[in-house]
């Protein structure tokens, strides 16, 4: 009778075991099947082919460029507001917050759609900006505006969090030791956040060389100007399949560095 009773617990055992398994193989085949199909599509001398392209290689510059640039303005001008919103209880933070954090969760064309109201020849400022000469639509200066406003709330949330997790009794004492809050905030608050920093730096500039919605409706897709790589691929796979794909695994690589990089950091940090 026991021994009948334990068949009957490892089979249970072994029948939860399989399901769990298949939910989870079926899981890993749904979020990799479609990225292993792109890698398989293409040979290697297809791929290096592709990749010296013109249109291509113009692509991948601007995408790294306009990304880098706007991460830099996004740290140099969500760093010191992150750090606000962590020290300081001002009325309608929380308000504030969520005004910064609503570009993270507005749809791509609609953000694309409220740049191009604000910032168009017949736009809220765009119409005084066109007066004096000064054109932001479909140019390079658009691209950039466009990834800072869609990942900017990425890096000041991130930045807020590190910076809250700092204790104040460090800052305190460089205080009382005689350093200027400028000098308190570069030696002590960011060296001890800045596993928290780097994470969200380098959450905005995946966010950043992403992007494609807003883009599109602010700067178009001009080859050489303002087509990133996620707009060329929109915009070769009726003409060049191939180097479409090619595009997608040089998007795809750098994502996987940059998960790379967050779980370096992430584990240091642990």
């Amino acid at each position: 009778m026991i021994s009948g009773q334990t068949r009957i617990h490892k089979g249970k055992k072994q029948c939860i075991l399989l399901f769990f398994s298949l939910i989870i193989l079926t899981t890993i085949l749904f979020f990799t099947l479609p990225v292993f199909s792109l890698l398989l599509k293409i040979t290697l001398e297809e791929f290096v082919s592709a990749i010296l392209k013109p249109d291509v290689k113009s692509a991948i510059f601007l995408s790294l460029i306009t990304a880098t640039t706007a991460t830099v303005i996004i740290v140099l001008i969500g760093t010191p507001l992150a750090f606000l919103n962590a020290r300081v209880s001002y009325p309608c933070r929380n308000f504030v917050e969520t005004l910064i954090d609503l570009p993270i969760v507005l749809p791509p064309s609609v953000a694309g759609l409220a740049l191009l109201v604000l910032l168009g020849r017949r736009g809220l400022i765009g119409s005084y900006l066109n007066d004096i000469g000064i054109a932001i639509i479909f140019t390079t200066l658009a691209v950039i505006i466009a990834q800072v406003f869609v990942a900017g709330p990425l890096y000041i949330r991130q930045a807020k969090s590190a910076f809250a997790m700092v204790d104040p009794v460090y800052e305190s004492a460089a205080r009382t030791l005689g350093a200027s809050p400028l000098k308190t905030f570069l030696k002590i608050t960011v060296p001890l956040a800045r596993t928290g920093l780097l994470s969200g730096v380098i959450l905005s500039f995946a966010r950043a060389i992403g992007e494609f919605g807003a883009t599109i409706m602010v700067a178009g897709n001009l080859p050489g100007k303002t087509q990133t790589m996620p707009l060329a691929i929109y915009g070769l796979m009726q003409s060049d399949i191939t180097a479409s794909i090619a595009l997608s695994i040089v998007l795809i690589g750098i994502s996987c560095l940059i998960l790379v990089l967050i779980r370096i950091i992430s584990g240091r940090s642990a």
